[in-house]
């Protein structure tokens, strides 16, 4: 991204007080909801505000143009994912592989559909904003959590941690966003996380080294 790109998409200030965060809130929740009424491509920051109840000046208080306001609402949103599944890989370290799946696999599911609308919203921006860099910087995070969480596993160990890391969180993401964005039936959401565990369980169990390959390797590191 160029450095004038970057600024176009730079938010104006950041909300300190408590009344000014009111007022951002109010904005990313009136995005969400226009976006899902009419699509990103009909959305304006005029409609925003309308239905966030703030003048349009108030809004470019705060985002310069559409564009910053839509990637500010993706980048609330996946920050949240992002340090939802940070926080379950630090919490699951030293554990057996299953336990560590199905912490991960829990923090993720739920952070992505906390707000399925306003996930199914964001998915349509995709196409509207560019935001590679975004999504590239959020994805580095969650699979560096969860690469330092298996490293630890009291049960398994792995030869290319890289490589598994990436295939389960792209497991996560790509099942998820194809039951999100396809607007799956509710029963297909409610045994997603069922589904996953099983899935990124089972990848790991087979790709993991066997048990006296695990051992040798324990000598090497030690």
């Amino acid at each position: 991204m160029d450095s004038k790109h970057a600024r176009a998409l730079t938010p104006r200030k950041t909300p300190r007080q408590a009344r000014s965060t009111v007022t951002v809130d109010a904005v990313f929740e009136a995005t969400i909801q226009v976006l899902l009424s009419v699509g990103a491509q009909r959305l304006t920051t005029t409609r925003v505000a309308e239905r966030a109840g703030v003048s349009v000046g108030t809004l470019y208080q705060y985002y310069p143009n559409k564009q910053a306001l839509l990637h500010a609402v993706m980048q609330r949103h996946l920050e949240h994912v992002a340090a939802a599944v940070e926080q379950a890989c630090e919490r699951h370290h030293h554990v057996p592989l299953g336990t560590m799946v199905q912490g991960l696999v829990h923090a993720f599911v739920a952070a992505k559909t906390a707000r399925v609308d306003e996930a199914r919203a964001l998915y349509l921006v995709a196409a509207e904003l560019n935001a590679a860099e975004l999504v590239l910087e959020i994805s580095g995070r969650t699979r560096r959590a969860t690469s330092a969480m298996l490293a630890t596993a009291t049960d398994a160990s792995f030869e290319d941690l890289p490589t598994v890391t990436f295939m389960v969180n792209s497991a996560m993401v790509g099942s998820t966003r194809a039951v999100l964005e396809g607007r799956a039936p509710p029963k297909m959401l409610r045994v997603l996380r069922e589904q996953l565990i099983t899935l990124c369980e089972a990848y790991l169990k087979r790709v993991a080294l066997p048990v006296t390959a695990r051992g040798e390797k324990a000598r090497k590191t030690a």
